[in-house]
């Protein structure tokens, strides 16, 4: 059987984006329409995308089966006038205060130790988070040979950086029929005096972003609600580089094209077990390849480098800190629900979204007993368990204002970082320093765990500003005595061509 080659589901993105423009367009009071003129009626989707939908339902039916599910309870609507509206009163949303302890070992003990106690808990969560929420990542992946496909000497504001195009073939000899390439672009000084940090965001091609920039300007230079420089030369104001990874690359992002990308690719086109991994997992696995690929560049220090993540791909950047420790920090945008918010703070979104067939193939297929037959306290673990996973290093997490993205939680994201707080001072690190949710705009970075919810909506941009000067206390540039050891290379990692990794 002939399969499709899947870099990048670009229907499906417009969807999203489309989508993200609506709920952004929304959160602004509208402006009054002409007495002559009426609305059109938002398109309907495409026949590619119902084909989605449908094969996706399918493939959710499937998994249901197979765990003798017959029914999922549904989940909340952010419309407060729908038949079955999403919580957002903090009275109603601690229905399950009592957390699992990231601190108590399977047989009841208690860690005490961080050489001995915590190196023998840590692999116990890891376990629980493989076999229940994210799914396993199977042994013995494919290698990734990475390609420089251009270079480019360009500006990005008054910095002059050499941009780098580049794209990770992941080997498909065990089954050609499934092409996965990584894409990827690392911006880095041109001046610099030596290797620098990497601030890698999970995002989309430069190419989608160009286009849906001329179909909607609003998401022009940085975005709805974006004023001043771009992210990108905020980094670099400070002497770093940035990288963007594209993870719908690696795995689309639907639950028909599961047997294609990485994970259909391992399965050599089967479809899942129940324990297998779904797209976070995958899309983590692409960005610790994208590594790899620094590790190698004599541009980047590869001791350096963070990843940011907004909403679904904010989970995903969560999920990247807590299994490759060889990241240095994260910023964690709006990631709500399967990110950093708490399963048992019932606010906002809900276990029954992500179980459900738009968004269930994120998770393993496990995931979906906990909105069947199980229910929220029946989850081994919970959220902070996974910033927990993160620990010693540094993770901001942050979200925007309830009128505007409630839908995330910002409180219940706030609640899994304090109560990750043990695991960071049994490592010797200082955890959030607060307990009580604090007022909106309050930075509390003095930590190695960092929170701020801002005034914005559903958006990373108003904190990039104090995610950077967070971040600056663990990222260092390159300073004028590193010349003498380093020069920028001529070839080799600036040249086009392939270059095999294993991953």
């Amino acid at each position: 059987m002939m399969r499709r080659i899947v870099p990048c589901n670009l229907p499906l993105l417009a969807l999203f984006v489309c989508a993200a423009v609506a709920t952004l367009t929304a959160q602004a009071p509208p402006a009054p329409a002409p007495a002559s003129t009426q609305a059109a009626p938002p398109p309907g989707p495409t026949p590619e995308q119902l084909a989605i939908q449908a094969a996706s339902e399918k493939d959710h039916q499937r998994m249901m089966d197979l765990l003798g599910i017959k029914d999922l309870r549904p989940g909340k609507n952010g419309d407060a006038n729908s038949p079955d509206p999403a919580n957002y009163d903090e009275s109603k949303a601690d229905l399950y205060p009592r957390l699992p302890d990231p601190l108590l070992m399977n047989n009841g003990k208690r860690v005490t130790s961080a050489n001995i106690g915590w190196k023998e808990r840590r692999p116990q969560i890891v376990e629980l988070f493989d076999r229940e929420i994210v799914g396993r990542v199977p042994a013995n992946l494919p290698k990734v040979t990475w390609e420089v496909v251009s270079t480019a000497h360009e500006k990005n504001g008054d910095v002059d950086v050499i941009t780098k195009k580049l794209t990770g073939h992941v080997d498909n000899s065990t089954d050609p029929a499934i092409t996965v390439n990584i894409d990827l672009t690392l911006s880095t000084p041109a001046q610099a005096k030596g290797p620098v940090p990497v601030i890698m965001e999970f995002g989309l091609s430069r190419e989608f972003l160009a286009a849906m920039a001329k179909r909607f300007p609003q998401f022009a230079a940085g975005g709805p609600g974006a004023s001043g420089p771009t992210w990108q030369q905020q980094v670099l104001a400070r002497g770093w580089g940035y990288a963007e990874y594209v993870p719908t690359s690696v795995q689309p992002d639907n639950g028909a094209d599961l047997t294609e990308g990485i994970i259909g690719l391992a399965n050599k086109g089967k479809p899942r077990r129940p324990d297998d991994w779904g797209a976070l997992r995958a899309w983590a696995w692409g960005a610790s390849r994208a590594l790899d690929y620094f590790e190698t560049d004599p541009a980047v220090d590869a001791k350096q480098v963070g990843i940011e993540g907004h909403s679904r791909y904010g989970k995903a950047a969560l999920v990247t800190m807590a299994y490759d420790q060889r990241f240095a920090i994260g910023y964690i945008s709006s990631s709500g629900e399967a990110g950093a918010k708490l399963y048992r703070h019932i606010f906002g979104e809900e276990i029954g979204n992500v179980a459900g067939t738009g968004e269930y193939h994120w998770m393993a297929g496990n995931f979906l007993k906990y909105d069947g037959p199980l229910s929220v306290p029946d989850l081994p673990v919970d959220a902070h368990e996974l910033i927990a996973l993160c620990a010693p290093r540094p993770v901001f997490i942050s979200g925007g204002a309830t009128q505007g993205d409630g839908w995330v939680d910002a409180k219940g994201m706030f609640m899994a970082a304090v109560a990750a707080g043990p695991v960071y001072t049994l490592l010797g690190k200082k955890d959030l320093g607060v307990t009580v949710f604090p007022p909106i705009e309050t930075s509390l970075i003095d930590g190695d765990i960092a929170f701020r919810q801002h005034s914005g909506g559903h958006t990373p941009a108003p904190s990039w500003p104090t995610f950077l000067e967070f971040a600056g206390r663990y990222l260092h540039a390159p300073t004028a005595n590193s010349s003498a050891r380093w020069m920028r290379p001529n070839s080799g990692a600036d040249a086009p061509g392939p270059r095999s990794l294993a991953s």
